[in-house]
């Protein structure tokens, strides 16, 4: 029998392991006051799940995931490349292996960017995000999803028209919950002030946070979402890879700086290498690597409900499984002092 035939065959048959809600690692957080859990780690699929990835590893990573208890899996319209196909890949994966497990999966995705041709394939109005999500409930073979995030903020479109379809889609029982992506304090607070009025299950904003990038602490929003009621949902935890060791000595071949066009090789500055070597010595002082200390301190706040990862192999998927978001006001304002500096 012709081994890549035979390893499909077994992956299809494949189960996910009865032991999965036991082991150590599995740990869930509110999502903000609501009383949904997640896990606090998720897995994304923004890269790796494209047309032109292997499809076999995208399976073998969805129940390494599920198998560790990452019950929660990130999508969005646009993820590929091509656009859609991470969404039908997961798809495939889900109708093969995962239809009857489909209740212990909290499976979101978005709408907000450029989708298809023309003045309706992208933003915040009504009749893209309506045909979006139509679309990618087809792609991913469900009904609903469990949360549905507007992907970012559009300034064309009224906040009051964006809010409402969100609505309806809970309504019409697309999605569960909603959630929004990329609004800053601002945004956010008016955001509310609608779904507030409307009785909105609102529970999610999904940003960009790490050691090295402050922007909701500086902006508030980090704050606001404690008071508001609401948790974040951190997306680039490890600075899409610059706080791991795969720069350590210089740029792989393999790397997203090498074959992605959203990390520049400037941003791998002599400062930048010499804040990474001393972040690195404050993870071996805990017994964790570099991603081990930028994903346990992602998670050191309440605030936040669960934090993305990406991987393109199981193996980085157990690689991130290690966290512990418990710090002492000593690491904390030591990292504090070399990413501030």
């Amino acid at each position: 029998m012709d081994e890549k035939f035979k390893r499909l065959m077994e992956n299809k048959s494949r189960q996910p392991d009865p032991m999965r809600y036991k082991k150590e690692a599995v740990k869930f957080r509110r999502a903000g006051k609501s009383g949904l859990k997640l896990p606090e780690l998720a897995l994304g699929l923004w890269h790796n799940f494209g047309s032109f990835d292997n499809f076999e590893i995208m399976r073998d990573m969805v129940f390494t995931a599920f198998d560790n208890g990452i019950t929660m899996f990130d999508i969005a319209n646009n993820y590929g490349p091509r656009g859609g196909s991470a969404e039908e890949n997961f798809g495939k994966i889900l109708r093969e292996n995962f239809a009857a497990y489909r209740n212990e999966m909290v499976i979101t995705t978005k709408a907000g960017f450029p989708m298809w041709r023309g003045p309706y394939g992208t933003g915040g109005n009504r009749k893209y995000l309506t045909a979006s999500l139509d679309a990618s409930l087809a792609r991913l073979g469900l009904d609903y999803v469990d949360i549905f995030y507007h992907h970012r903020p559009d300034p064309e479109t009224p906040i009051e028209e964006t809010c409402y379809i969100l609505h309806q889609f809970v309504e019409r029982g697309k999605a569960l919950y909603i959630g929004i992506s990329n609004y800053n304090r601002e945004q956010t607070e008016a955001a509310v002030r609608v779904f507030r009025e409307l009785k909105t299950p609102f529970v999610l904003n999904q940003v960009c946070y790490n050691m090295l990038d402050r922007t909701i602490e500086e902006n508030g929003l980090k704050d606001y979402a404690a008071e508001a009621g609401f948790g974040i949902v951190v997306y680039s935890p490890l600075a899409q890879g610059l706080l791991t060791e795969r720069y350590t000595h210089g740029i792989p071949a393999d790397s997203r700086m090498r074959k992605s066009g959203s990390l520049k090789e400037e941003k791998l500055t002599p400062e930048l290498l010499q804040k990474l070597g001393a972040l690195r010595e404050i993870a071996i002082s805990r017994g964790q690597t570099l991603p081990e200390l930028a994903l346990s301190w992602a998670l050191k706040d309440e605030a936040v409900s669960s934090v993305i990862i990406g991987a393109s192999s199981s193996a980085q998927i157990e690689e991130n499984l290690k966290v512990d978001p418990h710090f002492t006001a000593e690491e904390l304002s030591a990292i504090d002092k070399i990413c501030k500096q």
